[in-house]
């Protein structure tokens, strides 16, 4: 007969029943439930025990399928980096290379005695010229070699024009050369032949005229700095030596202006001294000036 059999002393659990090899019976007991570790308590402290996963050895668990762009990915890449470049390449052929954004006028500003169209000859611009192949500065020397021409600049009008800006040189004395007068600018330059000699000018009366000549550039330097009231009244500009500038006024009266120097102060000087009588003024030596 087979009976159950409990424990005493408190504690809990089955008893496992069994014979011996001798057929008598024999009791083993189990362990009681609170001496058991649960399989959940087992496998928490497994997995509590284990370090945490950084992120290269989670993307190395990941199926390569995940990491790697598929072939279509990649050659949609290489064809639109090629798109790119050839976008680029035709683009740059365009602006370069053709009448896309090429000349389509030249202006010309700044002009009174030199005609347009020789300034627009001498420059050489053509038409359909690409704007960004245009060279300014070469365009510029060729309408700086115009006698007339005092500066030039050539500038590039987006999307399509050219516009070249000149400043003429202005004359401020005439040098007679037999019965032709010949303009001379501020630099001493004789640049031009006028058909008439304008009025108002001074003429000069020196020899060997040239922006490399020192009576010359004396001359015209006095004459770019003597104010305009007496400017007026000066027919003639003489110079022997670039110490030794005389100007002649109209009503034939002679002032010893001297050097190029000081031009403000002997101005001053020879103001009130011309209100005295007299044939020569001398203010080469403005704080002594003299009346004869």
């Amino acid at each position: 007969m087979t009976s159950t059999v409990r424990g005493s002393g408190g504690r809990s659990g089955r008893d496992r029943r069994g014979r011996d090899r001798h057929g008598r019976l024999v009791r083993t007991e189990r362990p009681a439930e609170s001496e058991r570790t649960p399989r959940t308590e087992r496998a928490r402290r497994t997995t509590s025990s284990r370090r945490p996963r950084s992120e290269a050895e989670r993307r190395a668990e990941e199926p390569d399928e995940r990491r790697s762009p598929t072939r279509g990915r990649y050659l949609a890449r290489r064809w639109m980096a090629l798109l790119v470049v050839l976008t680029v390449v035709a683009v740059a052929y365009l602006v370069m290379f053709t009448s896309l954004l090429g000349v389509r006028s030249v202006e010309v500003i700044g002009v009174k005695e030199i005609p347009k169209d020789a300034v627009l000859k001498a420059a050489a611009i053509e038409q359909g010229t690409p704007m960004v192949r245009l060279d300014a500065e070469e365009a510029a020397a060729r309408v700086a070699a115009l006698p007339r021409v005092f500066e030039v600049v050539v500038e590039r009008s987006w999307p399509s024009t050219v516009e070249i800006l000149v400043t003429e040189r202005t004359p401020v004395a005439v040098l007679m050369v037999g019965a032709a007068a010949h303009l001379v600018d501020r630099t001493g330059l004789d640049y031009a032949k006028a058909k008439t000699r304008p009025p108002g000018l001074p003429t000069l009366a020196i020899t060997g005229v040239g922006p490399d000549d020192p009576a010359t550039k004396a001359a015209v330097t006095v004459l770019g700095a003597i104010p305009k009231q007496l400017k007026v009244q000066v027919t003639q500009v003489s110079a022997g030596t670039p110490g030794d500038v005389r100007l002649t006024l109209s009503d034939g009266r002679v002032v010893k202006w001297g050097d190029a120097r000081e031009n403000a102060r002997k101005a001053a000087v020879l103001a009130p001294l011309l209100t005295r009588p007299g044939t020569t003024y001398d203010v080469a030596t403005p704080d002594f000036p003299a009346v004869s």
